[in-house]
Parts: C-alpha cells; sequence; structure tokens
C-alpha cells in the first residue's frame, strides 16, 4: 500500500519514443498546457539531485514558458490535502490515506508554482477529468488539444491521455515532462498512448512545433473587440454596448482569462487583473489601443494591429 520508493532512472530520449500511429501536432490556437499534480508530496518520492526528476523540472519549465509566450492556457492539478474516506474512496484502499497524512506536501513544488493567471483545478481520481471543471473549461476556452506533462506517468497521466481521447481532445504526452515509479512503467504508457490514443513526444518537439506554428492574424480595432466578447458571452453582437458593464452582461473570470489569453497570442500584453479592474468595452479599448504591437497612432494606423483569432 502507498508509493513505492522511487529509485533514479534515466529519461526517455527522443529516438527511444514509441512510434505515433497519429500525425497530430500542437498548435497555440486549439492547446491548452496540463501541469498534472506536481506537488510536493508526490515529488518527495524521487532523489531531487537524479534523473528522472531533475529533467522532468527543467522539461516542465521550458513547455509552460513556450505556452505562456504563445497565450496557451497553462492548468495544474492537485489533489487536496484533506480527504475523507467517501471521498478518498478506492484510492483509499489502493493507496492508504495519501496527501492526507501529509498535508503540509500539498502544495505546488516551488520550481513550477502557477501565477495567479493560470487555472488551478482541484483533482479526486486518476484523470483530471474525473470530478472537474476541465473539459468544460476547454470547450469554453475552444480548446481541442491537450499538451500533458506531470506525475504519474502510467496513472494520472496516461489515464487523462485516455480520457481526452474519448472526449474528441487531441491528447500529447510529452515523454520526458513526465515521470514514473521505474522506467519500465514509463515506457508503458508512453506506448499505449502512441499506440491507442494520443502521440507522444519530446520536449524539444514540442517546442519545436509550437516555435514554427504562430497565432493567426487579423485586424483588432473596437468593433472586433466587440465581436470577441459577444462570442465569449454568447450574446449577438448589438448586445454588448461601449458603456454597458460586461460584467452585468455575464462576463466571468473564466470568459474573462480566455480573452486575455488571445490577446497575449496576439502579441498584446495585457494582464487579467487590468481588464477585470474596468466594466466597459470603452475602457478596455482605451487599455489595449496603446498596447497593440503596432502602438498608439491616429486614424486608421490606431486601428490596426495583430488579431485576437483569426
Amino acid at each position: 500500500m502507498g508509493i513505492p520508493s522511487i529509485q533514479p532512472y534515466f529519461m526517455p530520449r527522443k529516438e527511444e519514443l514509441p512510434k505515433n500511429r497519429m500525425s497530430w501536432t500542437p498548435e497555440p490556437g486549439r492547446a491548452a498546457l496540463l501541469i498534472h499534480d506536481m506537488q510536493q508530496y508526490f515529488i518527495d518520492y524521487y532523489d531531487p539531485q537524479a534523473s528522472p526528476v531533475v529533467e522532468l523540472l527543467e522539461n516542465i519549465q521550458k513547455v509552460r514558458a513556450r505556452c505562456r509566450a504563445l497565450g496557451i492556457p497553462v492548468v495544474y492539478t492537485m489533489q487536496p490535502p484533506e480527504q475523507t474516506a467517501e471521498e478518498r474512496g478506492l484510492l483509499l484502499d489502493l493507496w492508504g490515506p495519501g496527501l492526507t497524512a501529509h498535508p503540509h506536501k500539498h502544495p505546488i513544488v516551488n520550481e513550477l508554482a502557477p501565477e495567479d493567471t493560470d487555472t488551478v483545478l482541484t483533482k479526486w481520481r486518476y484523470s483530471a477529468f474525473q470530478r472537474t471543471e476541465l473539459l468544460d473549461i476547454m470547450r469554453r476556452w475552444r480548446r481541442d488539444q491537450l499538451i500533458i506533462c506531470g506525475v504519474y506517468a502510467h496513472i494520472g497521466c496516461m489515464l487523462t491521455a485516455g480520457e481526452a481521447f474519448m472526449n474528441d481532445v487531441q491528447p500529447f504526452f510529452v515523454a520526458d515532462a513526465t515521470s514514473d515509479f521505474t522506467r519500465n512503467w514509463h515506457e508503458m504508457a508512453m506506448t499505449y498512448v502512441a499506440q491507442r490514443c494520443g502521440v507522444v513526444l519530446s520536449t524539444r518537439d514540442v517546442l519545436d512545433a509550437l516555435a514554427e506554428s504562430s497565432p493567426r492574424a487579423a485586424t483588432l480595432d473596437l468593433e472586433r473587440l466587440r465581436g470577441e466578447v459577444a462570442d465569449l458571452l454568447e450574446r449577438p453582437v448589438s448586445d454588448i454596448q461601449s458603456g454597458d458593464s460586461l460584467l452585468d452582461l455575464g462576463l466571468d473570470s473564466i470568459r474573462l482569462m480566455t480573452l486575455v489569453e488571445r490577446l497575449r497570442a496576439a502579441g498584446i500584453d495585457i494582464s487579467f487583473v487590468e481588464l477585470a479592474e474596468r466594466a466597459t468595452l470603452d475602457d478596455w479599448w482605451e487599455i489595449l489601443a496603446a498596447r497593440m504591437p503596432l502602438g498608439r497612432g491616429k486614424g486608421p494606423e490606431r486601428e490596426r494591429a495583430h488579431g485576437v483569432r483569426g
């Protein structure tokens, strides 16, 4: 019962990855990044100075940095520090009390601590989709690809990839940004995903794919911004008046974060807090017009910028 002591092993190299049946490629406008259960409790079973955990932390940091630069949403899962026997269910029989016995080890490891704009989900079962809002959130974001990093490869990471596939979400299993109890279990997880439900990639593969891709461009002006907001609110454009409170119209934090990610992907440096503190379209446009890549101008020049979506 419980997680075994994990002995060091070498991370899989690119040339050792299994052959994929699918040829899907991660795209900035379609993908979300999942950082799965990277809590101190789970990482403490590794030797912190040895493979695979050294590469695990470095590679997740690299993937996360590339995703953030491209406006790809970052999602974390965290198992709760306190669970009743009923909440833990059959996990109690198989793994014992888990984090409940070590609540001080609940946080994400310092190297990967979430930012305020990241989404953090409480996770109750192996798959990140079970008893969470992950699928609903991805559908709101209109994201149908999931880049999976974290621990443990043959348990939560693999089951999450399988469930993503069953919900028509393309999973990308980052082989050297996941780790496991042993190299054999790690290889089993990679082989299963590559052959049955997803695409197995190295960190370098992910970085190269995202570097070659670029957010789709279009012009952004006040009317296009109005259209983006109407799209997020699922309302006719005519309902969105420049002086109306967008919060009163139903713009919640998840929809607002989606807009922020789209704007960042278009090269506009804007934060969630900056938009959340202002309630109207006119207020937003005053900020955004000065932040667009081509800068503030007069007449047509002020109306031009790289777009939110194609």
